[in-house]
């Protein structure tokens, strides 16, 4: 990103985050989360939706272009027939933009917002009577919202938030946040003068995600729940590479790994979704009912095809895709959750390594994502550090199957302070069912098999803020690269305190724990060419100093209080 777009997107967001905080007041921020992201997703639907009837009016009246409109066609009213034609969704739908019914259009429910009670609704017939209910804002822009959901049911069947004229939000409050919202033009060309190289789902993109992280710092550790920081989705991404085939998370919250595996795919070369050659397919699960719908609207303003199992569901009760078979399998499940088991898990076909603890679902995740795996296919999820380490409850003993068994190929350690929903130090799996080669952007990996890769990353990053901590993109490439370099068997070497490849044998010493700290060991610290028994003589004759100067420091205190008549 360019310093003019970072510009841009900076004032976008102050201004955005500005309108949406005077709900703060109101709401909690459960609830006005959706009704912002919910305004978002209207304002860049009828965007695209005008662009691409901008450019068609340009298309009908342009003699070169195929779907030119002849004036001598159109005798009696050239500019009502080219509105006519204006209105036929299929020169929508062939671009993949969503068709929007006149009262879902961002200009008519701005212009709504404004009327007097009473007033006809510019979509009905003259004369007909709504009741009194329908004259709120939150009428109408639930209105719009089942009209875009009713148009374009194959996508967006049961996706969209209508229950804006249940929050109890005054009809003036919501009609100043759609006018402070229309001033945001998703179809920005330039800003202060110089041209932006962003597509309108770019914009929209950053603005979504920027929303879903202020929401998740405003609701603390309950927001926190499907939100995981960009930057370690980003590394997760980096490090499996998912550039075709089939992507899973079972925990997808609102599918931050899903729209990384897009951008991914971008960067390389490569398109995804709705017939543009697409290279990957999305599948998901989530039980929170509007964080499902969070999901499911970040895909479709993507234009990303998904299969998030038609309905939440809890995962590890209620397996909405059993037969899948995944070639990248992703996740950031909640931490040691305990309320989780019941008996018709007992014998469930995913516990491939061993039956997990009832009180703690940290390997019942792993198991379910190594289950879905497809042979060559790769996974990588965040644990706890506990994970790595604890032997209660069978923890030990499926950890050490998975070892012997040869699923385990990199540990990646992470500093703390990067969750803005908890404070538990975390760490990496990374686990695939065939370290003979397995897929890869660029060739043929390495037979990795007996070989385990540990990586401590508990020193990288920076402070973004006083309490929350991220990676820089030197950082993640840092990690990718050294992950890589081992896979491909080009270029990597051991680093002391970051990096070291073990064998089946060192990690059996261990007695099958995973801390990559018990392995990279410490950090070589330059040699300075002193030989220690001078450095320590002269240290010694230091420290013997600055003994000798407080003392008389502190002789000088007493005396000073003792003149000042207190006794010591």
């Amino acid at each position: 990103m360019n310093s003019v777009e970072q510009q841009f997107f900076s004032e976008l967001e102050k201004k955005l985050w500005t309108a949406a905080d005077k709900l703060r007041s109101n709401l909690d921020a459960a609830v006005y989360k959706h009704v912002v992201l919910g305004l978002i997703f209207l304002k860049y639907v009828s965007d695209a939706f005008e662009e691409r009837q901008k450019e068609l009016r340009e298309q009908f009246q342009n003699s070169d272009h195929d779907y030119y409109m002849d004036p001598a066609d159109y005798p009696e009213d050239y500019a009502a027939d080219v509105a006519a034609e204006l209105e036929v969704r299929d020169y929508y739908t062939e671009k993949n933009v969503f068709w929007v019914p006149l009262e879902a259009r961002w200009q008519t429910l701005r212009d709504c917002a404004q009327l007097p009670p009473k007033s006809p609704l510019p979509w009905n017939k003259p004369g007909k009577d709504e009741p009194e209910e329908m004259r709120s804002v939150g009428w109408l822009i639930d209105n719009a919202m089942e009209a875009i959901e009713r148009e374009n049911e194959k996508k967006l069947k049961n996706v969209l938030n209508k229950d804006f004229a249940r929050t109890q939000i005054d009809s003036p409050k919501l009609a100043d946040l759609i006018a402070h919202f229309s001033d945001t033009d998703f179809n920005r060309k330039d800003y202060n003068g110089q041209p932006l190289g962003l597509k309108s789902k770019d914009i929209l993109g950053h603005v979504y995600e920027y929303f879903l992280g202020q929401f998740a710092l405003a609701e603390g550790k309950k927001g926190g729940q499907y939100y995981t920081p960009k930057s370690i989705v980003t590394l997760i991404v980096e490090m499996l590479q998912p550039f075709k085939g089939r992507v899973y998370d079972p925990a997808m919250g609102s599918g931050g790994f899903f729209v990384q595996s897009e951008e991914f795919i971008e960067q390389h070369g490569g398109k995804v979704a709705n017939g543009k050659t697409g290279q990957i397919s999305v599948y998901g699960q989530e039980s929170n009912p509007t964080t499902w719908r969070l999901a499911a609207m970040n895909m479709a303003i993507r234009g990303i095809d998904f299969n998030f199992g038609g309905a939440p569901g809890d995962t590890l009760q209620n397996d909405l895709h059993p037969d899948l078979r995944a070639d990248y399998v992703m996740a950031n499940p909640p931490f040691n959750m305990k309320e989780w088991w019941s008996e018709k898990l007992a014998s469930d076909p995913r516990w491939i390594a061993g039956t997990p603890p009832q009180g703690n679902a940290n390997f019942a995740w792993l198991q379910h994502m190594l289950y879905h795996l497809a042979p060559a296919g790769s996974l990588a999820l965040l644990l706890s550090n506990g994970s790595m380490s604890s032997n209660t409850n069978n923890e030990g003993e499926i950890r050490k199957t998975l070892i012997e068994r040869d699923y385990v190929e990199c540990m990646v350690a992470l500093p703390g302070q990067l969750f803005t929903n908890t404070q538990i130090p975390a760490c990496i799996w990374l686990l695939t069912k065939d370290k003979r080669n397995g897929l890869a952007l660029s060739k043929q990996k390495r037979d990795r098999r007996g070989e385990f890769l540990f990586i401590d990353a508990r020193q990288l990053g920076y402070m973004k803020d006083r309490v929350l901590r991220d990676f820089t993109v030197d950082d993640i490439k840092k990690v990718a690269d050294t992950f890589h370099a081992w896979q491909m068997g080009e270029g990597y070497a051991d680093v002391p305190g970051f990096c070291y490849s073990a064998s089946q044998a060192e990690i059996r010493k261990h007695e099958h724990v995973l801390t990559p700290g018990r392995y990279v060991g410490a950090e070589e610290q330059e040699a300075d060419g002193e030989v220690f028994a001078d450095k320590m003589k002269r240290l010694t004759a230091q420290l013997k100093e600055q003994f000798s100067d407080s003392a008389k420091l502190e002789s000088e205190i007493k005396k000073s209080l003792i003149g000042l008549g207190y006794a010591i």
